[in-house]
């Protein structure tokens, strides 16, 4: 927020949860004034017949004048980069696909993101839009693509099937680089539970801790504002109640919806506060060197980081502990901020997600090379953690 007081707070995407409301996916695109749908999913969602039972949603409408399936693309890749994004395009260019509809996890509903713009701008290699590591645009530069554009997500972490902003690994340069552009968030995200339930607890685990990052990186936001704060605090709420219990029972429908609404929200909120954000930096920067899945890395450096830039920290102590439904406290500053970090530890340990990278075989043999992985990372900018802090944190990570 600016010394004036002044900020801005968008989202666009209407939202459409409740279990089994994937049924309505053909007259929602309709509305939006599609008529052949790229369906953008991956391989193992095909596998598994998820793709399958959406694509056979179409199946219920007869009416002549709803969309129709143009295509299946189900080959986005974990970490898409954008050599996976531009065959992506070049498939929806090749089967006249007017309307994205990405079901998947972030990989996917990111990738799909990086479709429509590269349709939108005509861009053979989005790689193009990613050479200054952050394309940032801005309302009235940007406008509507006139694609339409639905997201389904299949798990509850990056929020990714409401958020303006994509993530792409440049496959040029290795590094992980992000597009946020007015209207590049979908039309419509569909939250449907079905979808989720059963997941692997260990997969509904590290995804949840994303989104958990996601929340409490924006309460501590420099740029944190009450539209922000209402959708982070509350989410994070709803992840320290409902991911245990979605990692303990997969099938408890509750929980799962709960989460699928928290994560959308605990994204927004966190973009429409962008600025500090340590912990994605780390994240973003082993993800690109070890290939450390986002959610997994974004649990381990949450606490971790929290603990070494206490400084960042203690000033929302306070509303850290609200938004972790900690109980009323007399502490305050340093000790109220250990109590916290405390909770997030204790979260981590009831959802048995990752606490240190040793599975990823990181050593701090390679220091160097983390050091200026971490420095260089784009959203370094918001806020440079010094090369002694940097090899402070890796060395925690590691274990």
């Amino acid at each position: 927020m600016s010394n004036t007081g002044y900020f801005q707070y968008n989202m666009r995407t209407v939202v459409h949860s409740g279990y089994g409301s994937i049924i309505r996916i053909p007259a929602l695109l309709q509305g939006l004034g599609a008529r052949r749908v790229l369906l953008i999913s991956d391989a193992g969602l095909k596998q598994v017949g998820v793709v399958d039972r959406v694509a056979a949603c179409f199946d219920t409408w007869q009416s002549g004048d709803m969309p129709v399936l143009a295509g299946i693309y189900p080959e986005i890749t974990p970490d898409a980069g954008s050599s996976c994004v531009n065959a992506c395009a070049a498939y929806a260019r090749e089967v006249a696909a007017d309307a994205i509809l990405a079901v998947g996890g972030g990989s996917v509903l990111d990738a799909s993101k990086g479709v429509k713009y590269a349709l939108q701008h005509q861009l053979l290699d989005i790689s193009e839009a990613l050479q200054s590591g952050i394309k940032m645009e801005a309302w009235p530069a940007a406008q509507h693509s006139g694609i339409p554009h639905l997201t389904v997500p299949t798990t509850a972490g990056t929020g990714a099937e409401g958020s303006a902003g994509a993530v792409i690994l440049n496959d040029e340069t290795g590094i992980k680089g992000g597009i946020f552009a007015p209207f590049l968030d979908a039309d419509i995200a569909v939250l449907d539970a079905q979808l989720t339930l059963g997941l692997p607890p260990g997969l509904t685990a590290s995804t949840g801790m994303d989104a958990l990052t996601h929340a409490l990186e924006g309460v501590a936001s420099p740029n944190a504002n009450p539209f922000s704060d209402a959708h982070c605090m509350i989410s994070a709420q709803l992840i320290e109640r409902f991911l245990p219990r979605a990692v303990e029972n997969g099938q408890d429908v509750e929980a799962r919806t709960q989460m699928l609404n928290a994560s959308c929200m605990a994204v927004n909120g966190y973009l429409a506060a962008l600025n500090a954000t340590p912990v994605h930096n780390c994240s973003h920067a082993f993800g690109a060197m070890y290939h450390v899945p986002h959610g997994d890395a974004n649990g381990v450096f949450l606490p971790i980081v929290m603990e070494t830039l206490p400084e960042l920290y203690i000033p929302h102590a306070e509303r850290l502990a609200q938004a972790l439904n900690m109980p009323a406290s007399d502490k305050t500053g340093a000790d109220l901020l250990e109590d916290v970090i405390a909770k997030v530890r204790d979260i981590q340990q009831r959802v048995n997600c990752a606490t240190d990278l040793s599975r990823w075989n990181v050593t701090a043999d390679n220091m160097e090379a983390i050091v200026t992985a971490v420095a260089t990372d784009p959203v370094a900018v918001f806020f440079p953690i010094p090369p002694e802090k940097i090899q402070e944190i890796t060395l925690k990570a590691i274990g």
